[in-house]
């Protein structure tokens, strides 16, 4: 009788977790291909998501420009399910230049709108970006200052003094700034002191639910006091339940960004001139 060769239990576990990664790296590989792909052939698009005042959410204070990519078949997929594998890399880089431009665009075809583009760590540096804001600040038609540029609490904090360079850079140009996802991160608020956004958006985990959650409570009071403190605006994200809104109205909370007040289009729909003469007559 033939001796069987031993049983390697280790070799047999590690067999299908190796099978497992190839197929994730295939998979992470074959996303990027349909990213260079559409941006190639123009299929990146951007919606626009309401951020209205608390106060009024009739009224958008802006619009933030949410990235999607149309696919052959006509279907969109959210920035979600593409971003998170590029953004990294020089695609990521591509798609910062196009939003931008993108976002300018419309500024340009609405003089009443004003949006918010998302930036990533690496096109803080990146000269293609660069170019295209110092191209719209120098043009004099003053867009820049209808423009907000978003950048993840965790991405500003990941090197500070780049960030603090980007900040210092961009507002000279006119812009404003708007810190992402407060709350979701490492907080360094001497970082957080000197960068003196001119926004922060309250991380959804937190809101989600927060009427009836008291530990959620806290936590949303504590970031809106240290924003409150420095001057700084306060929006709060996924805001889906009226409960959530009122008590977030009731603690201060100045603009809502959710599908209760408006899921992401392809074009920003903006209230008549006519509605915002009426409500400026009856708040003066």
């Amino acid at each position: 009788m033939i001796p069987l060769p031993p049983i390697d239990a280790f070799k047999l576990a590690a067999e299908p977790v190796a099978g497992l990664a190839a197929c994730r790296l295939e998979a992470r590989a074959r996303l990027r291909y349909k990213v260079a792909l559409a941006l190639a052939q123009g299929r990146m698009l951007f919606h626009f998501q309401p951020v209205v005042r608390a106060s009024n959410p009739g009224f958008p204070a802006f619009f933030e420009m949410l990235a999607r990519l149309r696919l052959p078949d006509g279907r969109l997929l959210p920035a979600g399910a593409f971003m998170p594998v590029v953004e990294a890399g020089e695609l990521g880089r591509a798609i910062d230049r196009v939003a931008l431009d993108a976002g300018l665009r419309a500024l340009a075809a609405h003089p009443r709108l004003r949006v918010s583009v998302n930036v990533s760590p690496l096109s803080m540096g990146d000269e293609g970006w660069l170019a295209i804001l110092a191209a719209a600040a120098e043009s004099g038609s003053g867009i820049c200052g209808r423009l907000i540029l978003e950048i993840t609490e965790t991405a500003a904090l990941r090197d500070a003094e780049q960030t603090g360079d980007f900040i210092d850079h961009v507002c000279r140009t006119g812009c404003a700034l708007a810190l992402d996802d407060f709350g979701a991160g490492a907080t360094g608020f001497r970082h957080f002191r000197d960068f003196r956004f001119d926004f922060v958006k309250i991380d959804g985990s937190f809101c989600r639910g927060v009427h009836a959650q008291p530990d959620a409570q806290v936590l949303v009071d504590s970031l809106a006091g240290i924003a409150r403190h420095f001057e700084m605006m306060t929006v709060a994200e996924h805001i889906e339940d009226e409960a959530d809104a009122a008590w977030l109205r009731g603690r201060g909370i100045d603009c809502f960004q959710g599908w209760l007040y408006g899921r992401p289009a392809a074009e920003p729909v903006l209230p008549a001139l006519a509605e915002v003469r009426e409500a400026v007559r009856r708040a003066g």
